[in-house]
């Protein structure tokens, strides 16, 4: 019974969520998205308005894709409520799921901060960071002392032809370098480039951290060796 009533306010409350076109602070210049459009259909609509041709495209008038993956997969998303697939819009920073064959966008609220999808395993939550990036984070270390990664996607708008001669430059969807943030007591380590930005963080740990680093041949920029490193952090 609570499953359901769970279930039911989720809903309600994504229907509320979901039927904005342009968020508030809409202004010239900026390119928004629409989530879903409506709810009363046989389908809702996505897409991003294009300020160069002054209309809405929709995802499949784009080049590339918003999402980080765009198969839905079965994720559970809330204690005490159903597994419901889901798939990330990295553009948007949202969680959209699917309920009754509907494509609905799942409220940003403490209750659904952690999203665990089962096949492939992954575990995503909902972070603030105090800065741009703030929102869902793939998580790729579980511990004291975890580790994440941030997906983003941008929006580049349609260029149309300047003359005759010339041709549209097609809108598209651009994945950006994934963005890593190390939690600590005291905080984030936000975007770490070299060695340095770890050991400050842990000045009683820094010979320790730099022999490490040194034995393994630890790079940075390498996401496994960056897993590697954090779960020694951890011991």
């Amino acid at each position: 019974m609570r499953k359901v009533i769970i279930s039911a306010l989720l809903v309600a409350s994504c229907i509320v969520y979901a039927q904005d076109f342009t968020p508030d602070n809409y202004s010239s210049g900026y390119s928004s998205t629409m989530s879903v459009n409506s709810l009363g259909g046989d389908h809702a609509v996505f897409g991003v308005r294009s300020e160069n041709y002054g209309r809405a495209l929709k995802y499949d008038e784009i080049a590339g894709s918003p999402y980080y993956n765009s198969e839905f997969h079965l994720a559970k998303v809330a204690e005490n409520f159903e597994k419901v697939p889901v798939r990330y819009n990295s553009y948007k920073d949202e969680v959209e799921f699917q309920k009754e064959g509907k494509p609905l966008v799942l409220p940003k609220d403490e209750q659904f901060s952690k999203i665990e999808i089962l096949s492939p395993k992954s575990t995503m939550v909902l972070l603030k960071t105090n800065d741009e990036l703030s929102g869902y984070f793939f998580e790729l270390v579980n511990g004291k002392i975890p580790l994440f990664k941030k997906i983003k996607v941008k929006f580049q708008d349609a260029i149309p032809a300047a003359n005759s001669y010339a041709t549209d430059k097609a809108a598209f969807f651009k994945t950006l370098d994934p963005v890593y943030y190390i939690k600590t007591e005291s905080g984030y380590i936000k975007k770490p480039k070299k060695i340095k930005d770890i050991t400050e963080a842990f000045p009683a740990k820094k010979d320790e951290i730099e022999n490490f680093a040194k034995s393994n041949n630890i790079k940075i920029n390498k996401e496994e060796d960056l897993i590697k490193l954090v779960k020694f952090l951890n011991q």
